[in-house]
Order: structure tokens, then C-alpha cells, then sequence
């Protein structure tokens, strides 16, 4: 039976070593998405998406066909495989739910999906890896090999400063000044 395993990262450069890692360990680009901020994306150039993978990503597998999209309550983000698809498809039809609602699509439970969402649209990066058991050890490592970011201390953190979930009407995060 296969399993969604998936991690979060502070930035889009850990994400994109990931999945070269996963790619190099055997795991078809099929089976990886990956969603996150990369660079100096903006609202301007969220739209362009054919030709950012060989700019930002690589030149093969799930990297090369990295695009851009604008995600309510986000922006402007680097993405690819299914997450990307789903994604693009609730924001192109005015779907309830956009990056939320890829996760649940995924597997993952509401409260797991929004955190996921806001990690994104708080700068970090999220991959999904879908995997046969006789894999997952592998794949775990791989994931976990590049010191994720760990949900309940961060999940505490969010809450800590009055959140409580996803806002796709939110506007863009600004981190607090100290």
C-alpha cells in the first residue's frame, strides 16, 4: 500500500537537495512534489513557470519541470508534482481549499494540511514523497537526513504568535521585528 511521507524545510535550496537525493536514491520524479518559496519570487513573475527548473532547480527529473503559480494566502511559489497540480487546479477553477486541500487530497488530516500551508507561506518548503513500504525506509532517511523542520516546536511557535490556520485570505506573511 502506498504511503505519503512528508517534510518541511526552513528553505527552498534544503527542499531542492531533497529531491536530487531522492531522484539519485531510485524514487521516480512521479512520486516526489515539492512546493516552497524560492529567490526573490514575486507577484510579477508568478505566472512565467515554463523554463524556472533548469534556472533554479536542475536539469532533470521532477526539478526540470519546476513552475511558478500564485497560491491565495501565499503567493508566488516554486512548484512541482501532484501538490503543483492540485494546487494550480483549485486556484485556476476558484476551488475551495488550494494548498490546503492538496494535502487533504494527499492523505494528510486538516490540521496537518494547514500547517504544511503556512510553513509555505512563511517561507519554507514542503515535500510529499509517495512510497511502496519496501521504500520507506529510504525515503525516510533521505527526508529526515536533512534536519526537517521539526512540527510541534514550530506548530507551537505559529501558535505561540496567534495563529490558528491556514488563512488563504491572509496577506503576505512579515515576520515580527525584534
Amino acid at each position: 500500500m502506498t504511503r505519503t511521507l512528508t517534510r518541511t524545510y526552513d528553505n527552498y535550496e534544503t527542499a531542492r537537495s531533497v529531491v536530487e537525493q531522492l531522484e539519485s536514491a531510485g524514487v521516480s520524479s512521479n512520486d516526489i512534489s515539492v512546493v516552497g518559496r524560492a529567490g526573490s519570487a514575486d507577484e510579477t513573475n508568478a505566472t512565467e513557470g515554463a523554463g524556472i527548473g533548469a534556472g533554479i532547480g536542475g536539469a532533470a527529473g521532477l526539478l526540470a519541470g519546476i513552475g511558478m503559480l500564485a497560491i491565495p494566502g501565499i503567493g508566488p511559489v516554486v512548484a512541482a508534482g501532484w501538490l503543483a497540480s492540485t494546487a494550480a487546479g483549485a486556484v485556476a477553477g476558484a476551488a475551495a481549499g488550494g494548498l490546503v486541500g492538496s494535502f487533504v487530497k494527499e492523505g494528510h488530516d486538516q490540521e496537518e494540511a494547514h500547517y504544511y500551508a503556512e510553513t509555505v507561506r512563511r517561507g519554507g518548503s514542503v515535500i510529499s514523497v509517495r512510497t511502496e513500504p519496501e521504500h520507506e525506509a529510504t525515503v525516510q532517511a533521505i527526508l529526515d537526513g536533512a534536519t526537517p523542520i521539526d512540527r510541534v516546536v514550530r506548530e507551537a511557535e505559529y501558535r505561540a504568535g496567534g495563529w490558528e490556520r491556514f488563512d488563504e485570505n491572509a496577506g503576505p506573511y512579515r515576520p515580527p521585528i525584534v
